[in-house]
């Protein structure tokens, strides 16, 4: 468990200027074992709260937890320990070794021997899926794998926490995919819980099992991805959710629209189509779309309803865990 509480950090702007504020106040619950997303806008304080968390800045004010550890209290020898129980994610390869040899620099450090060094580095090149790449160069990889051979080299000494700070930044869209799985693979695989900071909300769908979002320094809002979906204004959730584009015509056309969130399988595929039998009222798909969150499908749509019972069928669905809101009406009711 990481625990941050309250941390706020400043930066000197030099001697005319005021002091840049970086994070403000900031706490987040990261539990063991989840792979934890942080996202905003350039400028936001995700790297700064990256490099705390890492302990390589000391916040300001606040505190940094591991298991209940209070490491503002640690130094020497012990700030070295927990040190240790981190793996940093950084890009910048040796480019003159080959991606074992990248994979391997951290262990040769230790001082672990050879045989159990090609052991580690061999799991390492088998998780993220380049063993045929072993005796390769870094300029002879794309971007996405250089990023993933990073990845391995952080998790040679076995941390229990991953830190990756923008992994996916200046990857091609087809590789990103690639990246990601790895970081859900150090945690489903190895264990390591993994906080990644990213500009791109997507990424929080695509693995994250919680999220916080940081603008200016601040977290507005943070939560379980899945349970904020449901949450009226959430901006992660409007983020992340297919967009909704309908004209006043559309809508026109029915008795009433309202939007709805469907999660998971059955409700996806089947609610719906329920509903309108069972109350006899036609539900029409007007707007919105399909996604995924990670193996989970996701539904939000705009329907356009018609029918005497409408109120009880949209009632019904909103039971059974699917999340109606924002109601539209259409000119028949307006003209009633």
């Amino acid at each position: 468990m990481i625990t941050v509480e309250n941390i706020s950090k400043s930066f000197a702007a030099g001697s005319t200027g005021a002091p840049v504020v970086a994070l403000r106040d900031v706490s987040l619950a990261v539990e063991a074992g989840s792979l934890y997303g942080v996202v905003g806008p350039s400028g936001a304080g995700k790297s700064t709260l990256a490099r705390c968390i890492a302990l390589q800045e000391r916040p300001d004010r606040g505190v940094v937890r591991f298991d209940g550890l209070n490491t503002a209290a640690l130094d020497g020898r012990k700030l070295r320990d927990a040190r240790r129980q981190l793996g940093i994610v950084d890009t910048r390869l040796q480019p003159e070794r080959t991606v074992a040899g990248n994979v391997a620099a951290p262990l040769e450090r230790l001082g672990v021997e050879g045989p159990q060094r090609r052991n580690r580095v061999g799991t390492l090149l088998d998780l993220i899926g380049l063993t045929r790449r072993a005796t390769q160069l870094p300029g002879d990889l794309s971007e996405g794998q250089r990023r993933r051979v990073a990845v391995a080299r952080a998790l040679a000494a076995g941390p229990s926490v991953l830190l990756a700070d923008d992994p996916t930044g200046g990857v091609e869209s087809e590789e990103s995919g690639s990246v990601l799985a790895v970081l859900d693979r150090a945690r489903a695989e190895l264990g390591a819980t993994v906080l990644v900071t990213t500009p791109d909300a997507s990424v929080a769908r695509r693995v994250c099992d919680d999220v916080a979002l940081l603008e200016r320094g601040a977290v507005l809002e943070s939560g379980n991805v899945l349970g904020l979906l449901g949450k009226h204004g959430s901006k992660i959730a409007n983020q992340l959710l297919p967009a909704i584009e309908t004209s006043r015509a559309e809508v026109a056309q029915y008795d009433l629209a309202v939007d709805v969130v469907l999660v998971g399988f059955a409700a996806v595929g089947a609610l719906l189509p329920e509903a309108a039998g069972r109350f006899d009222v036609e539900l029409a798909t007007i707007g919105g779309g399909l996604t995924r969150f990670g193996d989970t499908p996701v539904a939000r749509f705009r329907l356009g309803v018609r029918g005497q019972r409408a109120d009880a069928a949209l009632a019904w669905i909103a039971e059974r865990g699917a999340h109606v809101t924002h109601t539209l009406y259409g000119l028949r009711n307006v003209a009633a």
